[in-house]
């Protein structure tokens, strides 16, 4: 049976500026591979309402899971809760649930509950909320579809949230093995290893350390004994080159 597939869509303008560097991608696929869920898609999307929209849509319709990133903050270009609402076709406002949460939260640290603060309690209709303990906004899940924050501390914590709720299947397992060797010298037989173990993913990451050449060969698969069968013929046939 097939593990259940998801895939991710990042947003914000400073991901695609350089001006941020994301890790929420890096974290989000080491939880789906420890539970069984096969991450298949990583789509990085501007503060564009259409496109974040459109990519919504597309991707809720292809896979079983989609996980958001960025853009439910107080700010003018949080835009992704409205965009949510839109590609699902429903209407989004103040809820009731999370104007309390937060409105208690502010209210704790002596801040104003201001209108940039409320409109993070602006959820679309029929959707769920995702709790957040470090910061208190929450996110919502509509859908198949889960809204987190784009602050890697905040998302963690939202990720947790919802791996209780999420069906797994089979985690993924991986061996690596590292050769001394070009890929020009190894693409004959690596090809014929990937081609007997065709349940297998093999992949060559080339290195090149001190003027030579080699590559880490990384092979995953839900069966251990495949995996260990494959790695073994693998070292077998670079017992010389490999570390």
């Amino acid at each position: 049976m097939k593990n259940p597939t998801a895939a991710m869509l990042v947003i914000g303008d400073e991901i695609l500026s350089g001006r941020t560097r994301d890790a929420n991608m890096y974290y989000l696929a080491g939880e789906f591979t420890r539970i069984g869920v096969d991450l298949l898609e990583v789509r990085m999307v501007s503060d564009d309402a259409g496109a974040i929209t459109s990519a919504v849509k597309a991707l809720a319709a292809q896979y079983d899971t989609v996980v958001t990133s960025g853009g439910i903050g107080p700010t003018h270009d949080d835009i992704t809760a409205d965009c949510i609402a839109a590609a699902f076709g429903v209407k989004i406002g103040l809820r009731d649930d999370a104007r309390d949460l937060l409105a208690a939260h502010y209210a704790a640290q002596g801040k104003e509950f201001n209108a940039a603060r409320q409109r993070m309690a602006r959820i679309p209709d029929g959707a769920t909320l995702i709790d957040n303990p470090v910061s208190i906004a929450p996110g919502f899940t509509l859908e198949n579809v889960h809204v987190m924050a784009g602050v890697p501390s905040v998302f963690k914590a939202m990720v947790a949230s919802i791996l209780p709720g999420l069906k797994g299947g089979a985690p993924l397992l991986s061996q690596n093995l590292r050769i001394h060797r070009g890929e020009g010298d190894i693409a004959g037989p690596l090809g014929a290893l990937a081609e007997d173990f065709s349940d297998l993913s093999i992949g060559s990451y080339p290195f090149v350390q001190d003027g030579a050449y080699g590559a880490n060969i990384v092979i995953r698969g839900q069966d251990g004994a495949r995996v260990d069968a494959a790695m073994t013929r693998l070292a077998a046939e670079f017992a010389g080159d490999c570390a």
